[in-house]
């Protein structure tokens, strides 16, 4: 599928420009990091460490992959044909049934015991495999800078509540000097004796100097716990963007292998239904693609193979939750794929 492929390069490339934009931020916030503890400005460090451009990236990443998992139901159109044709007889068989009905059967019966539906079934687990492949790698590159971004901010925690308490200390202690300084300076404005003056004076004047070395360590204090507090808030915005971008693809990835599956089990069973002669008729109905395909297939086994009726059970409850999971975070996708809009 040329299509297919060319879908499959376009998302690699956007995988690696998102990995490649994901860790320059990363870079950007622990850069930060290494200034801030050098008592360097990083506010212009913080500012360009935006993450719009880096989130419009990783939705029209995920939007592409998402499309090409939509269109893997697609890809089960052979399967449709293949059903058709276990069910009908061949021109040949047909042919053969106007003269010797029971040899027509019999040709039948045969093709439809060395019938198989391996190779395709292979085929779309690879195509699925390497959707996978491409959403483990990106998981992994998220979850590795998401790591490495906490580990900061625990730090950094730690750092400004270190600050804000040594902040809280500078206040006290400026508001306990207070009534020491308005006091000495009414003893100094009703003192008579020149000694005593001059020594309350310098009293005054010692208070005063350590007064204004508490306001200029207060206003340090202050600075560095605002720096400390917006680099934490950028720092949070941006696991919170990463954890999202993880979640996506779990999503992705959960919809991809149940999908993949659901599908394995349920044309397995319909396979061997069609084989056995239990369920021709269904065949005949199984004329749509993909997900018409699955629905039919889902009729078709349960109807026929009770003893799988349990683990059936399992494997489309698990896909009815992903579908619905794909769904919200997809929801623009799944409509465009329904109304067939590729390419529109």
């Amino acid at each position: 599928m040329a299509g297919f492929d060319a879908q499959i390069e376009e998302s690699q490339r956007q995988v690696s420009q998102a990995q490649a934009k994901i860790s320059e931020v990363t870079s950007r916030i622990e850069a930060a990091r290494q200034k801030l503890e050098a008592g360097q400005d990083i506010s212009m460090d913080i500012e360009n460490a935006t993450l719009e451009e880096v989130q419009a990236h990783a939705d029209a990443m995920n939007a592409n992959i998402a499309e090409l998992i939509m269109g893997l139901d697609d890809v089960t159109a052979g399967f449709s044909k293949d059903f058709d044709e276990m069910r009908s007889k061949t021109g040949w068989e047909s042919f053969v049934g106007i003269f010797a009905r029971g040899k027509s059967e019999a040709m039948r019966q045969e093709r439809l015991r060395s019938a198989s539906i391996d190779a395709k079934l292979q085929d779309l687990i690879g195509k699925s495999d390497t959707i996978v492949k491409l959403l483990d790698g990106q998981l992994a590159v998220l979850e590795e800078q998401k790591a490495k971004v906490e580990g900061n901010l625990t730090g950094t925690l730690d750092e400004r509540e270190a600050t804000v308490a040594a902040l809280e200390g500078v206040r006290a202690e400026i508001q306990g000097m207070d009534p020491k300084i308005i006091e000495l300076e009414n003893k100094i404005a009703v003192e008579q004796d020149a000694a005593a003056r001059t020594k309350l004076e310098t009293e005054l004047a010692a208070l005063n100097v350590r007064y204004n070395a508490l306001v200029q360590d207060e206003q340090v204090k202050l600075a560095k716990s605002q720096t400390l507090e917006r680099y934490i808030e950028k720092g949070k915005t941006w696991v919170d963007s990463l954890q999202n971008q993880a979640a996506t693809q779990m999503v992705l990835i959960n919809k991809l292998q149940t999908d993949t599956k659901q599908r394995v089990v349920l044309y397995d069973a319909l396979t061997k239904s069609l084989k056995t002669a239990q369920q021709q008729d269904v065949a005949h109905r199984i004329n749509e693609i993909g997900v018409k395909t699955d629905q039919e297939a889902q009729t078709a086994m349960l109807e026929a193979h009770e003893d799988h009726m349990v683990f059936a059970r399992k494997v489309l409850e698990q896909k009815a939750k992903a579908d619905e999971r794909f769904a919200r975070r997809f929801a623009a996708i799944v409509e465009k794929h329904d109304k067939n809009l590729y390419g529109g």
